[in-house]
């Protein structure tokens, strides 16, 4: 047999085995992690315009800023247009324990800025909206006292610190939701519903 010959029947029989099964390879994409961003941002989106109706089912003017002015999701103001509020809105689906509000939620923006804390219940729930009404300065007293705290128990083994773990420095601030008290003890339940902070200082 020819050397060409005796080539050609083996590529022949090569290609007669049974072929090996092929692996897929999935290659990692963001896109999970582009969805579940645009998600945050369609909640957060709602939660603002579900608060700003709530504000102009009470006859006041509330105009969604779309992120167009810093720490400001809500302006509102009197009918006359004369007396304003700022108003920092942070959403959480109700049945959860916290919700975040970050670092900033430790200054104290004065008497006119308001934060409101809104559990937004998704398209298949039947819970009923809730709404924490709370001025700045108890924001910050609150966050100020309950991140002190945080800090404080590192290492140290109590009912806030059970297993004595060190906690260092971070940029992570909650506001737990009732029936949840927050870390030092602070709890919100009196601010729920509490439309009338706003209404008083537009007056």
């Amino acid at each position: 047999m020819s050397e060409a010959n005796a080539t050609a029947k083996a590529l022949s029989e090569r290609s007669s085995l049974p072929s090996r099964p092929t692996t897929k390879i999935k290659i990692p994409t963001q896109k999970g992690a582009m969805m579940a961003k645009n998600n945050s941002n369609a909640r957060a989106s709602s939660a603002q315009f579900f608060v700003a109706a709530e504000l102009c089912r009470r006859d006041l003017v509330a105009v969604v800023t779309m992120g167009n002015t810093p720490n400001t999701d809500i302006l509102c103001s009197n009918a006359k247009g004369s007396k304003f509020v700022h108003i920092q809105v942070k959403t959480y689906v109700p049945g959860n324990a916290k919700v975040p509000v970050g670092e900033k939620a430790e200054t104290n923006n004065g008497r006119k800025f308001i934060w409101v804390l809104a559990g937004i219940p998704t398209a298949n729930m039947v819970d009923e909206f809730e709404y924490y009404i709370i001025p700045s300065n108890v924001m910050s007293k609150n966050i100020q006292k309950d991140y002190l705290q945080y800090l404080d128990d590192s290492n140290k083994i109590n009912e806030r610190n059970p297993k004595g773990g060190i906690r260092s420095k971070n940029s992570f601030r909650t506001v737990h939701i009732p029936p949840e008290a927050c870390y030092a003890g602070w709890r919100i339940d009196k601010y729920k519903n509490r439309w009338d902070i706003i209404e008083k200082l537009l007056k």
